[in-house]
């Protein structure tokens, strides 16, 4: 035989080789799911922190109208004194960053449909009774995030008021 026609039969051979080799690696889907979660691990990872990072801004928001709900009832047990008040503001949650900010006011109003008439003590309202003693009790705290996302702030600052009546 020839060299020629040996040379081209192993080449022939090796094509086919390379051809089969080539067919079972496009066919084959081991390690795929492998590559796949390699891809989506970052994802999934900024997935959760930013889940987390919501969780963490909604309770430090819940924390803020709790401790002027605290304040409020405080007001409510033993009267207007603004020093007290405060600290049952800032001593309501373990959250350190919660302040009494604006601090508690007291004043004199007559209840409306719209709201509460701010009028001077001892008025009497529209209806015949006397004005009523009001307190608002005011707390506030700012959330920084984990990530700085760059399409969102990086702080949020929280407040919320509760008014209640005294007397």
């Amino acid at each position: 035989m020839p060299a020629d026609v040996s040379f081209m039969r192993r080449i022939q051979q090796a094509s086919r080789g390379l051809r089969r080799t080539l067919a079972r690696a496009v066919t084959d889907t081991s390690g795929a799911a492998a590559v796949e979660f390699g891809f989506m691990i970052p994802i999934f990872a900024l997935m959760i922190v930013s889940v987390t990072d919501i969780g963490l801004g909604v309770y430090r928001k819940m924390q803020v109208e709790a401790a002027a709900q605290v304040g409020a009832q405080y007001a409510i047990l033993n009267g207007f004194d603004e020093s007290a008040i405060s600290s049952a503001v800032t001593s309501a949650t373990n959250a350190t960053a919660v302040s009494a900010t604006p601090s508690p006011t007291k004043y004199c109003g007559c209840l409306t449909s719209a709201g509460i008439d701010t009028v001077s003590c001892g008025t009497t309202c529209p209806g015949g009774a006397l004005a009523g003693t009001y307190t608002t009790v005011s707390a506030q705290a700012t959330y920084s995030t984990i990530v700085d996302y760059q399409v969102a702030p990086a702080s949020y600052t929280f407040t919320a008021q509760s008014t209640v009546r005294l007397q």
